[in-house]
């Protein structure tokens, strides 16, 4: 069951919720400097996110039905809300550049479903980020925030279901390194664990963030196993195991 639209609004409303998201946006920021021009979906929740694209031709996010959505202030009239099913996005083929999934893996029940779709309405050679919940965090091991639901991630994990799914990755890095505690001396203190965080213990970073770029002919483990099996050798039916002659004794 996902994390319900207003929990994530009262998260997000906290400091500690704003240290988060600003750790992350920092990364997001160094993946994507800019997007004039673009078309930008963000799926799960994420509108904490989506402020610093308001330079793109236009932004969408939308939210699962089983979490519920928020609306967009009216001073952000380029960015829209849509709530859908995840597995059934309603939009045509190759109409997004950029896609950021944020709070949209960990709750999934269908992640192959939903990263298919994802594949679907994005351009040729478009790009995605998956921001996620980081399996070896403290984050992930803690229930008090979004991040300690459903099902983390570590980075070999998440490339391998992007890989999966017809997406190459192509970078990856990890953020929010601040305990996952409310307090106040320690949220106060979020950007300095994030210096010292990256330099001391990057594996311990509470969110992990991965681009890929879309291939139109990817190369997954399903794939693979299916040349392999092509490439085998067939037996002829006198060849076939019950039928191989007997050698001597």
């Amino acid at each position: 069951m996902r994390v319900d639209v207003l929990a994530l609004q009262r998260f997000y409303a906290s400091p500690l919720g704003e240290a988060a998201r600003r750790a992350a946006s920092r990364r997001l920021t160094a993946l994507w400097p800019g997007v004039e021009g673009l078309d930008v979906l963000g799926l799960g929740y994420p509108s904490p996110y989506l402020g610093r694209f308001r330079d793109a031709r236009r932004t969408v996010a939308m939210m699962p039905a089983a979490q519920g959505a928020e609306p967009w202030s009216a001073d952000n009239g380029r960015i829209h809300t849509t709530l859908a099913d995840e597995t059934r996005l309603p939009f045509m083929d190759a109409v997004f550049d950029r896609v950021l999934l944020v709070h949209a893996l960990e709750e999934c029940d269908a992640t192959h479903a939903m990263l298919r779709e994802v594949w679907r309405v994005m351009a040729p050679e478009g790009r995605l980020v998956v921001i996620a919940a980081n399996r070896w965090s403290l984050w992930a091991q803690s229930g008090a925030t979004p991040f300690g639901h459903g099902r983390p991630y570590s980075r070999t994990q998440l490339a391998a279901l992007l890989a999966d799914s017809m997406f190459e990755p192509v970078v990856s890095a990890r953020a929010l390194y601040t305990p996952p505690l409310r307090w106040g001396w320690l949220v106060r203190a979020a950007d300095a664990f994030e210096s010292v965080g990256e330099l001391l213990w990057p594996p311990q970073g509470g969110v992990v963030l991965m681009e890929a770029v879309k291939r139109l002919y990817a190369n997954t483990a399903r794939s693979e196993g299916r040349v392999l099996l092509a490439k085998a050798p067939r037996r002829t039916p006198q060849e076939a195991p019950g039928n191989l002659p007997k050698r001597d004794a």
